[in-house]
């Protein structure tokens, strides 16, 4: 049996052929997730400098919540790349992103020298906010080049 076309599909298709259209959703999955779980990954490579730096903006349990950051941004970023529970990882991802970004970027009350640098994270971060949103609204439709995994 055919799975229904996703609206994902027919967003594409209005500027695309089909497979066209496909390629450049799994290469956009790919971009944005794949940076995402880096950044996950990063969150255990570099763990106590991570927690460090979460302590010192105030972060409540921060040895607790960088590995609890991590694995959000590392199995929501696997998520979109995969295609497989594409609702969960989006929202896990938009989620930490919508929480992280005022905290860990607060431009606001940085010192002045380094409000240009946290400026630009925040910005960067409501951008992958915005990327996390299109992905969740596109919902959890057959993807292409998804792999196929059932619910628990």
């Amino acid at each position: 049996m055919q799975p229904e076309v996703s609206s994902t599909a027919v967003l594409l298709q209005a500027t695309f052929d089909s497979a066209t259209a496909e390629v450049v959703f799994l290469v956009a999955r790919v971009l944005f997730g794949g940076v995402l779980a880096f950044m996950g990954l990063n969150h255990f490579l570099n763990g106590d400098q991570m927690a460090g730096y979460a302590d010192a903006k105030g972060v409540p349990a921060a040895e607790v919540m960088v590995p609890l950051s991590g694995g959000m941004l590392l199995l929501g970023g696997l998520s979109v790349v995969t295609g497989a529970f594409p609702v969960l990882g989006a929202g896990a991802l938009a989620v930490f992103l919508l929480v992280s970004t005022p905290t860990m970027h607060d431009f606001w009350a940085a010192p002045e020298e380094q409000q240009q640098t946290e400026m630009t994270q925040f910005l960067k971060n409501v951008a992958l906010v915005g990327g996390a949103l299109a992905f969740l609204a596109l919902g959890g439709g057959a993807w292409p080049f998804a792999v196929e995994m059932t619910a628990l």
